[in-house]
């Protein structure tokens, strides 16, 4: 009988956090710049930045410690034992076979007394409008949660991104970590439904699609003329299953207008979605941020305005 292998949540929270290009280069690994990304020389389908990874031939991706048993062919202790420099987990015997345990329904991460981390994450890094902040928060789609590590002894705070379904009921939350220093963690909460994720519904016949709710709120704030009327959808991710959601549930939808992040991966994206929705019958556009992103485009924006200004007092 096999042994089992506990990692504390904090011990697996830094190996998921390990920046992988500075981890593959001290493998040896050669990159080759891609962008903003790093490519793998010995497979050029693999593109790597901070924590985070992606295979554009196998359309999936991750995090460090998944990159680490797929690309090393590691079980999960020894992933995260190579990522922590050699640190350990314990080592538990158990007695006898467990039954596995059944999957736990989803359920919204325990929020924090207030918002005050959200609204100085979203408004003054990421240069989000505060009225657009508020009208998601006021509405229940956006919240502080405040999690606790197993041992009790650290906490963790994050902006929800809520999403409901027809009934008003929450079957979706992602988590964006509000800490400014180093890779922020991000990610669905378990359980989550795909077809429910981050949402607002207007009254147009447009449909606005994002990868992340950043951009969405991003997009806003770079358009914010009667930006209520439309529609708009973060899929957490490429898969169009939230997109589909929406247009089903809402038959005036008609126009969508795909607006994934300017690189391979969201190139790749919008071509398999572009192609979705026309076998559905209905007619797509790819709007093409000037950077990477929407919130880039946003920080650039605010950088030129800033610039223009201090020309301006000389």
């Amino acid at each position: 009988m096999g042994v089992y292998v506990h990692f504390t949540d904090d011990q697996k929270y830094r190996a998921n956090n390990v920046d992988l290009v500075d981890f593959l280069q001290r493998q040896g690994e050669k990159l080759i710049p891609s962008g903003r990304d790093k490519r793998l020389e010995s497979d050029h389908s693999i593109t790597v930045r901070g924590n985070e990874w992606y295979d554009h031939s196998a359309e999936s991706g991750g995090y460090a410690i998944d990159f680490v048993r797929s690309f090393y062919g590691l079980t999960f202790p020894e992933a995260v034992t190579m990522l922590l420099g050699g640190e350990q987990g314990e080592v538990y015997r158990p007695a006898s076979q467990k039954k596995q345990e059944p999957k736990q329904p989803f359920a919204l991460p325990n929020p924090h007394s207030d918002m005050r981390r959200v609204y100085a994450y979203l408004v003054k890094t990421r240069l989000i409008d505060r009225e657009v902040v508020n009208y998601f928060a006021r509405a229940k789609l956006l919240y502080e949660s405040c999690e606790k590590s197993k041992d009790g002894m650290k906490e963790y705070h994050n902006a929800v991104f809520v999403g409901y379904d027809e009934n008003g009921v929450p079957r979706h939350a992602h988590k964006r970590g509000l800490y400014t220093e180093g890779t922020g963690f991000k990610g669905n909460v378990d359980s989550c439904d795909p077809n429910y994720s981050f949402h607002h519904i207007g009254t147009s016949n447009r449909l606005y699609v994002f990868e992340a709710p950043i951009d969405l709120l991003s997009y806003i704030t770079l358009h914010p003329q009667d930006w209520q009327e439309h529609n708009y959808v973060a899929l957490c991710g490429v898969g169009g299953h939230a997109m589909i959601w929406m247009l089903e549930q809402h038959p005036r939808l008609r126009q969508v207008s795909l607006c994934l992040d300017n690189d391979e991966a969201g190139d790749k994206a919008s071509g398999r979605l572009k192609s979705e929705l026309a076998e559905k019958g209905y007619v797509s556009e790819r709007l093409i941020s000037q950077t990477k992103d929407w919130n880039d485009d946003l920080t650039a924006a605010a950088q030129q305005r800033h610039s223009g200004l201090g020309m301006k007092m000389v």
